[in-house]
């Protein structure tokens, strides 16, 4: 199961509960073995698609989002 939480003013939180993540970057695909990753939703990390903090530098806002599954 995939678990999907916007963080106030910061990124997505992402939770998985087998730790085995895909991720396609310039092409080529990265295996992380991660239960939890955040991914940058301001659009300023340096190191796309994950968050690197800078959302607390530029003072990112956000609206609340709420995330839900349509199983």
């Amino acid at each position: 199961m995939i678990k999907i939480t916007p963080l106030k003013n910061g990124p997505y939180k992402v939770e998985i509960e087998n730790g085995n993540f895909t991720i396609e970057r310039d092409g080529k695909e990265e295996k992380i073995n991660k239960n939890v990753i955040y991914l940058c939703r301001c659009g300023g990390s340096k190191n796309k698609p994950f968050c690197d903090g800078t959302h607390s530098k530029i003072n990112f806002q956000a609206d609340e989002v709420h995330i839900k599954s349509s199983e």
